[in-house]
């Protein structure tokens, strides 16, 4: 497969294990409605704590975002917009990637380009940042 495609095929594995994370989570917690949702449960320091395990998955949050590791040690980190939407930069797939049980490792370049191709399943929402769009 061109280098394109397997790039292509890492940005799609990294919104579907962004998925799984965030069924997981709402399985855990049914108040959860958007995934961005976690910051305001962490805050409230009531609801969950800052890191722990959900599922196959333990978090940890951090900033404006979650980081979700799979029992396999796959990682998916993402970013929260001010409007709940979840973001991700090239350097989250590319964690993702290196992450795989299989890593892959590809270029940023790769990357871009992948993004672009999979427009408008996602949208650049900043430059270099991107999100899945609704």
């Amino acid at each position: 497969m061109e280098r394109v495609g397997v790039a292509r095929e890492l940005v799609l594995g990294y919104v579907h294990a962004l998925n799984a994370a965030h069924e997981a989570m709402k399985a855990a917690i049914p108040s959860l409605e958007r995934l961005a949702d976690i910051l305001g449960l962490v805050r409230s320091r009531r609801i969950i704590g800052r890191s722990g395990h959900v599922g196959t998955y333990s978090y940890t949050v951090h900033g404006a975002g979650c980081l979700f590791v799979s029992d396999n040690g796959t990682e998916v980190d993402v970013d929260f917009a001010a409007d709940g939407s979840e973001v991700f930069d090239l350097w989250r797939l590319r964690r993702y990637g290196l992450s795989l049980p299989e890593p892959l490792d590809v270029t940023d370049e790769d990357l871009r380009a992948a993004v672009r191709s999979l427009h408008p399943l996602l949208t650049e929402v900043r430059p270099g940042w991107f999100s899945v769009a609704n």
